[in-house]
């Protein structure tokens, strides 16, 4: 039986510090342009409860999303191993393409798929580029495709890419824009025939009935701005809701797929949205199984690095995998779950044993 593995991680975190305090002279406002009651300390004290937030990170002005990739790939490649020029796929996964600071047009002409490759100075044609827009949960998205290329016996290495600057597509007006970060994951996915370890199952699902605009492309909050500059924007108590509901679901399914059970899984890997959502999916997932949450099972970084949309669950695995998170390790035979949901509304998961 062919399967995959992950051989290799790197990750690129951004230089540029920005802590909760320098919000404070910020000016927030309602959906409606109307200002808020509350002063900036509440809103902002309020904020760090719900999300764990404490400081995110930007990328300088000379770096865009492909940069930050092209930094984390280099680390993936070197951790991995291989030879760049033996990769059969490079998958992409962002949301906004290409943003120079200050600009107001995402720029995805060529791909940035293609772009890490020129970067790379990869010379091979048969290396196939392109990205994937999944939302959120892209990174994982583009794992299980890789996966799928290596069982179907078309690639036997993969560059598998989650990066994103948002801190570029937000409105300053919104207080939603506490939220977002910059920042780039990557990994290598390899053949392997060793049923002991790597990919055990996965699984993927899109909602989009009543759900498809829960993330979407809406005006500055601030009626005096060009409406027609577009921001990221979301109806966060809708998002919560439907995550807490459907992600436990989706990791239980993939969980019973794998035929690994619940007292087996040694780390759950949450995109990093929010805490208290993080926290209750966890509560939730246990819960299917009539099980307690082991300690220490949810790695977390939302609190020092934000929500850097597909980029945090590939930086968050790299992290632990390199000890650099506090009482947090990844040990040969591990089980642990990766999961994510974002915007189309998209959920993914994937065990994986180390």
């Amino acid at each position: 039986m062919i399967s995959s593995k992950i051989t290799g991680t790197g990750t690129f975190i951004p230089s540029l510090k920005k802590e909760n305090t320098d919000f404070l002279e910020d000016r927030f406002l309602n959906n409606d342009g109307s200002d808020f009651a509350s002063p900036n300390e509440e809103i902002i004290e309020k904020f760090k409860a719900i999300t764990g937030i404490e400081e995110r990170r930007y990328a300088v002005d000379k770096y865009k999303t492909s940069d930050l990739a092209f930094f984390a790939s280099e680390k993936a490649i070197k951790d991995a191993k291989i030879n760049k020029e033996e990769l059969d796929y490079i998958i992409f996964a962002h949301n906004f393409g290409d943003l120079k600071q200050g600009a107001i047009q995402g720029d995805t002409l060529p791909s940035l798929a293609t772009r890490v490759k020129y970067k790379l100075g990869i010379e091979n044609p048969n290396c196939v580029a392109y990205d994937v827009l999944f939302g959120c949960p892209g990174w994982v998205e583009g794992v299980i495709q890789a996966q799928a290329f290596i069982k179907a016996g078309i690639a036997k290495k993969c560059l598998v890419i989650g990066a994103e600057t948002l801190s570029r597509v937000v409105d300053k007006f919104d207080r939603d824009s506490m939220i977002y970060s910059d920042g780039a994951g990557a990994c290598i996915v390899e053949k392997t025939e060793d049923q002991d370890s790597g990919i055990l199952s996965h699984a993927s699902q899109t909602f989009a009935k009543d759900e498809a605009y829960f993330l979407h492309y809406g005006g500055s909050y601030n009626k005096s701005e060009d409406q027609n500059i577009r921001y990221i924007k979301m109806f966060g108590r809708k998002i919560y809701e439907f995550a807490i509901t459907n992600v436990p679901k989706a990791m239980k399914m993939a969980l019973d797929k794998s035929g690994v059970s619940i007292d087996d899984v040694n780390k759950v890997f949450i995109h990093q949205a929010n805490e208290k959502m993080d926290e209750a999916i966890i509560k939730r997932f246990y819960r299917l199984y009539k099980k307690p949450i082991p300690e220490g099972v949810m790695p977390m970084s939302i609190h020092k690095l934000g929500n850097s949309s597909v980029a945090t669950v590939p930086t968050l695995l790299d992290l632990v995998l390199k000890g650099k998170i506090k009482d947090q390790e990844v040990r040969k035979g591990d089980v642990i779950i990766l999961a994510s949901v974002g915007a189309g509304m998209n959920i993914n998961a994937i065990v994986y044993k180390y």
